[in-house]
């Protein structure tokens, strides 16, 4: 079929576009495939390291149930040094000081909690290492520092207990008053009936009638 004339100055005007144009275009085009393929592969990726880390960390849970700490301790750090990304790399990393805990070995727990601390991406597994690394500080005797580990605001649901655990500092320090306080803020965080509310309604007891 014949052009017309307004067809072939249109189409001359889109080849004179395309010939001024048509390269960027093109790479544009080339641009998007490669940031789609890369993504794709991307998420594959994160999907592989996923599953290899799953695998290691069943295999942690087994040595947890059959108290294999040294076991516990090198697949560990196999999760953590290879599978960082991952959320398994914070679980196996909270099982290691555990681990390490219970073996005697302070400097290496605090090693694994300081790790959860700056590297895990849930606030939730944080608290919980910020709340053990202040309790492994405490076993030290490092008041101060267990104390300045717990100023940072947990999640509602671990208030009791940071309540609770700096109420355990203040007592060693002998600051009874305070501990008290503390003691009271864990009370009343805690939800009535729970076991856990009247191990905290133990501590405040012995403490006496404030003076």
């Amino acid at each position: 079929m014949a052009y017309d004339l307004q067809e072939l100055e249109q189409l001359d005007e889109l080849k004179a576009w395309w010939k001024d144009y048509g390269r960027l275009v093109l790479l544009g085009v080339a641009l998007g495939a490669v940031a789609v393929a890369g993504f794709q592969g991307w998420r594959y990726y994160r999907h592989t390291q996923s599953l290899a880390a799953a695998a290691l960390y069943e295999q942690l849970e087994q040595a947890e149930r059959a108290g294999d700490r040294k076991k516990v301790r090198d697949i560990a750090g196999g999760v953590v040094a290879n599978y960082a990304s991952t959320p398994y790399a914070s679980f196996a990393a909270l099982s290691a000081a555990r681990a390490s805990f219970d073996e005697g070995d302070l400097t290496e727990a605090k090693a694994r909690l300081t790790w959860v601390v700056e590297n895990a991406r849930r606030e939730e597994l944080r608290d919980v290492a910020r709340l053990r690394l202040a309790g492994v500080l405490l076993d030290e005797k490092g008041y101060e520092e267990a104390l300045k580990v717990l100023e940072t605001k947990p999640a509602d649901s671990m208030n009791a207990l940071y309540a609770d655990l700096r109420g355990d500092i203040l007592l060693a320090q002998g600051k009874h008053a305070e501990a008290r306080n503390a003691y009271q803020l864990a009370l009343d965080r805690t939800e009535a009936g729970s076991a856990y509310r009247a191990t905290v309604q133990l501590k405040l007891d012995s403490l006496g009638e404030p003076k």
